[in-house]
């Protein structure tokens, strides 16, 4: 029995005729996973926290982001699997499409899953697949231990609530949680609102 493409939500929700999100054709490196903090300026704004796992980006929407605040636990609900390449997707989703929008890399690099209470025997995916899991992040603004945590009984597997819990290391800035629309990606440089204008422009003088 063939087993189910885990791309296949992603694209049944988008027309890749009329965005420029990728339909998700790499295959994965064999270097050090990696994750990607997003910042997406769709309704409402919100932080898409996404990493490398088994061949995809596991995805999560963290409505008021992450924090370098042990105290803090930012919800965060699981969002379909994105490809691999959206590690490199900024700028503007079509209105219309699923997620319309502008989008901006706020922080990416590698990470690394760390072991488990229970002994380092547990793949990261079975464990995220349990709802419990660790991982250490390298960004170049997030440093150190985080661990998704998955409500019971939420609802829907796929729909259940997660904390996104914060362990040991520090944030490299401020401490809470950073601000939307005024953050520069690690990328461009270009804000939120820089994007939505500058792509605004190009649409206009096509």
């Amino acid at each position: 029995m063939t087993s189910r493409n885990p791309l296949t939500t992603y694209r049944g929700k988008r027309d890749f005729g009329r965005t420029r999100e990728p339909q998700g054709r790499r295959a994965a490196s064999g270097d050090a996973p990696r994750f990607v903090l997003q910042i997406h300026d769709a309704r409402p704004l919100h932080f898409d926290f996404r990493w490398e796992v088994d061949g995809v980006r596991k995805s999560w929407s963290v409505p008021k982001g992450s924090s370098a605040d042990p105290q803090d636990k930012p919800l965060a609900m699981p969002t379909e699997d994105h490809p691999l390449e959206y590690r490199d997707c900024e700028g503007a989703i079509a209105a219309g499409e699923c997620g319309a929008g502008t989008v901006i890399v706020w922080d990416e690099d590698s990470y690394r899953p760390l072991p488990g209470k229970k002994g380092p025997s547990r793949t990261f995916s079975e464990a995220l697949e349990r709802g419990h899991a660790s991982f250490w992040l390298d960004g170049s603004k997030l440093h150190g231990g985080y661990a998704p945590t998955r409500f019971r009984g939420g609802g829907p597997w796929e729909r259940e609530p997660w904390l996104l819990v914060k362990e040991g290391g520090h944030w490299a800035g401020r401490r809470g949680t950073p601000d939307a629309r005024r953050s520069r990606p690690v990328r461009s440089g270009r804000t939120l609102s820089r994007v939505t204008q500058e792509e605004a422009g190009e649409q206009g003088s096509a």
